[in-house]
């Protein structure tokens, strides 16, 4: 619970969506109770009317007609408001945690699977939405639909009120409530084994060649196999709790009848009542629990959610690679950048660099080769500040990387990677990540820049053309222009890229490192790659070999 205390803000947020949804929940809920009530009312005074007497048919059965459109109506009103009120707090969900998880990338925590991140993001994220929809909004509808049927029935049959007040307070608070503390850690479990499902779909599907490659694929369909079976086992439990916890209403609903029946005979032989109203209140005790049913089964639901919740919030709280300055100084734009005898190790690992020295002059391009695993995009990390050296220190004009705030150092320095995306979405929208205020002429001028210009022209919409999944309309050259144009866009001075020609061809990477010479002339450029360089691309090429460079 304390965990889904954490995204009340964010519920607030959407506060008047939610009550409106709570207050036709309430209208609905109330209707029933009074269409139930009115109805048995209505048929027991014409049973018990003669026929020779005179008998208004038409206000009750106007009051009849009259609430069933009003329940109708209240309960429309409270999906299509409720559901979007849902949807949108599920937005707000993910972007309070993308907002979270982008300062703390790359997450510190190694032991978190690939799988395991993105079920975080989707099913937990998902799981939320019955925090209102199946747990708050019918429990605040039971409590305040029962307070006024007590109420009701302390001022017509007073010997009713208690037996009927405790049934529908164990049958709202404390069958939930036992319910809770029963599948608590079920729900836990329930939701870490359903993550532990989509890991291994998404381990085997990436993994398929793999395990194939190695035999293993009959040991990983047997880790599945026994994953779902402990999935499906802590279903079944779940089902099974939920399924008692619905008798147990059901049992309390039946012992409020019988005690408002036995007051009712009571009264009714006692002149207290008459034989309609008695009926009307039968039924209305009996439309009142409708809603208990309900809690009680979202109460798994709701343990589940409370245990993505804590899912979440870890993911949130996951430590921050680096520690942001307090106050934060300028960064000098034209700064030369200086590596002092920078060790580094990532945790339980052996050093990846050794007391590496590097100076870059604001504008020099310099290109570091070497064989992989040597530490060249781990230098690029650290120029990043995703992680801070060990030893030693960089400086950029003379400023330690420290005493500057991240947010300003990536808005220095543009890094083009090796799996840089392109997204399906125009190509307006892909370059506009680059620089989000960029008009449409600063567009035109990158795509220049990256010799990409022409080809954009030639689509029937231009900029507005939409790229396949992973930039497959375009060729891979094609691609890799256009992730160069975006980190142009940027204005940053510096332009970091990591093996920006892996996976082209021979004749695709020459004619990339020839656009490449071009766009960059006047920016600070520092490239790791292992390709053969032309004469002219970069002012200098060093070679690194653990972690040290010659």
């Amino acid at each position: 619970m304390k965990a889904l205390l954490t995204f009340l803000p964010l519920f607030r947020q959407r506060s008047g969506a939610l009550l409106l949804a709570l207050t036709l929940s309430l209208i609905t809920l109330v209707a029933g109770v009074f269409l139930l009530g009115t109805s048995g009312w209505f048929i027991t005074a014409t049973a018990l009317t003669t026929a020779g007497l005179g008998f208004n048919l038409f206000v009750p059965s106007a009051m009849v007609r009259g609430l069933s459109f009003v329940r109708i109506l209240a309960r429309y009103g409270e999906r299509l408001v409720g559901h979007n009120a849902t949807l949108k707090l599920l937005s707000d969900l993910r972007g309070w945690l993308f907002a979270r998880l982008f300062p703390r990338f790359p997450l510190p925590d190694r032991s978190l699977r690939h799988g395991d991140l993105v079920s975080r993001l989707t099913a937990d994220v998902d799981a939320l939405d019955t925090a209102f929809l199946v747990a708050i909004g019918p429990l605040v509808s039971a409590i305040v639909v029962g307070g006024a049927m007590t109420a009701i029935l302390t001022w017509l049959l007073p010997a009713a009120a208690l037996p009927y007040g405790l049934a529908l307070a164990a049958a709202a608070l404390g069958v939930p409530a036992t319910m809770v503390l029963v599948t608590r850690q079920a729900g836990r479990d329930s939701v870490a084994a359903q993550a532990e499902l989509r890991m291994g779909v998404l381990d085997g599907v990436h993994g398929h060649g793999d395990l194939v490659l190695l035999g293993a694929l009959g040991t990983a369909a047997q880790a599945f196999s026994e994953t779902s079976s402990e999935a499906r086992r802590l279903r079944l439990r779940l089902g099974a709790v939920t399924s008692l916890g619905n008798l147990a209403v059901q049992a309390l609903a039946a012992l409020a009848l019988v005690g408002t029946l036995w007051a009712g005979l009571s009264g009714l032989d006692a002149g207290m009542v008459d034989g309609p109203v008695m009926a009307g209140l039968l039924l209305a005790v009996l439309g009142s629990f409708e809603i208990t049913g309900l809690i009680v089964r979202s109460t798994s639901k709701a343990t589940q959610a409370m245990a993505a919740a804590e899912r979440l919030v870890a993911l949130a709280e996951q430590p921050m690679p680096v520690d942001e300055p307090g106050h934060p100084l300028p960064i000098p734009v034209q700064g030369t950048i200086a590596l002092d005898r920078i060790s580094f190790a990532y945790p339980g690992l052996p050093a990846v660099l050794h007391d590496l020295s590097l100076t870059v002059a604001p504008g020099e391009r310099i290109a570091i080769t070497g064989p992989s695993g040597s530490g060249k995009s781990t230098l690029l990390r650290l120029l990043l500040r995703l992680a801070d050296p060990q030893a030693g220190s960089i400086t950029i004009g003379g400023t330690a990387l420290p005493q500057l705030g991240s947010t300003t150092i990536h808005a220095h320095m543009a890094l083009l990677s090796q799996d840089s995306p392109v997204f399906i979405d125009t190509i307006r929208n892909n370059l506009l990540i680059g620089r989000a205020e960029a008009s449409d002429a600063d567009l035109w001028a990158a795509l220049a820049q990256a010799q990409l210009d022409e080809h954009v022209r030639a689509l029937p919409k231009g900029l507005d053309t939409i790229l396949g999944e992973s930039g497959r309309t375009l060729s891979a050259g094609q691609a890799r222009r256009l992730c160069l144009a975006r980190a142009l866009l940027s204005n940053a001075p510096v332009l970091l890229l990591d093996e920006p020609t892996n996976a082209l061809d021979r004749d695709t990477e020459e004619a990339f490192f020839k656009v490449l010479a071009t766009a960059t002339q006047g920016r600070t450029v520092i490239m790791v790659t292992h390709a053969a360089i032309p004469e002219g691309t970069v002012d200098r090429v060093l070679t690194m070999e653990n972690g040290v460079l010659g």
